[in-house]
């Protein structure tokens, strides 16, 4: 209850940072533009966003005869979850991840790589596939949809006013003196970090809330701890081929771990909590 209510209020403030960017470029008339775009896009995101994932990374459904292990696990852990049976996809590529998507438990889909199915044992992918299964029951993936909607709009307006500002600005307020392309540059520096950290917010907490329900469908929540020191390894140290699906910041956050490498300074904007935190409290789980 504390992370959804935590989750609603993140939501909340992605699409009022949406609304004072109406408001700044066309006064409260702006704002009701920005707040009914940000209503359009939360239902393209409720109705399409598990058709354009999977579409993006050429996720192909399987059949119980094609992938009969991936599917044995499946089949086990929605029996003891009491949830419906998501769709079956395999992902061609040696990047070991995973992920689920869909606007609910009725409408969704868990898809796995070729290269997770090859690094991890039957209990790990059991506690893998429970973790994706817990975001869909949670409804994480509609969540998670939206809540990349709204931060990927925000930021392609960011990139807009960094252009107008470095051609003259478009006729936002207080453009007298200077006054408003001052603003439009903070705007375009600021608006993108800020709903950059409220998406990654969303994305912790639900990975944690993931972790903890996965662990108790599967009652295996040292598979889960495993697989994730596996999969933490396996990401860091992956090298792909010219074949190969390659992930993109803008679904970053749906993997199971972040398969996008970084510094130091790239970590502090990760759309996973930190591996280690995740495994200890996994292992310190008792059922």
């Amino acid at each position: 209850m504390k992370n959804m209510l935590k989750t609603t209020v993140l939501l909340a403030a992605l699409t009022g940072l949406l609304v004072l960017i109406g408001d700044y470029f066309g006064g409260t008339g702006g704002m009701i533009i920005a707040f009914l775009f940000a209503v359009i896009l939360n239902f393209g995101s409720y109705w399409y966003s598990d058709k354009i994932v999977l579409k993006m990374y050429r996720a192909k459904e399987v059949s119980p005869a094609q992938a009969p292990n991936l599917h044995r696990i499946v089949d086990g852990l929605v029996m003891k979850a009491g949830m419906p049976k998501p769709k079956v996809y395999i992902v061609e590529s040696r990047m070991p991840n995973a992920f689920a998507t869909g606007r609910d438990p009725k409408h969704a889909a868990v898809a796995a790589t070729t290269g997770i199915l090859e690094l991890l044992s039957y209990e790990e992918m059991e506690g893998v596939l429970a973790h994706e299964l817990a975001h869909i029951k949670n409804r994480d993936t509609l969540i998670s949809a939206i809540a990349a909607t709204l931060a990927g709009v925000v930021t392609m307006i960011a990139n807009w006013a960094r252009w107008a500002a470095i051609f003259g600005g478009f006729g936002g307020r207080d453009d007298d003196n200077g006054g408003g392309i001052l603003e439009l540059i903070a705007m375009a520096i600021v608006a993108p970090i800020a709903a950059a950290l409220i998406q990654l917010a969303i994305s912790r907490s639900r990975e944690f809330a993931a972790d903890e329900e996965g662990a108790k469908i599967s009652k295996k929540p040292w598979a889960l701890a495993d697989a994730l020191e596996k999969l933490e390894y396996g990401n860091s140290h992956y090298k792909p081929r010219v074949s190969d699906v390659q992930a993109n910041e803008s679904s970053a956050h749906m993997f199971i771990v972040n398969p996008l490498k970084g510094g130091t300074i790239q970590s502090l904007f990760n759309t996973h909590p930190a591996t280690d935190e995740r495994v200890r409290r996994l292992r310190g789980m008792r059922f």
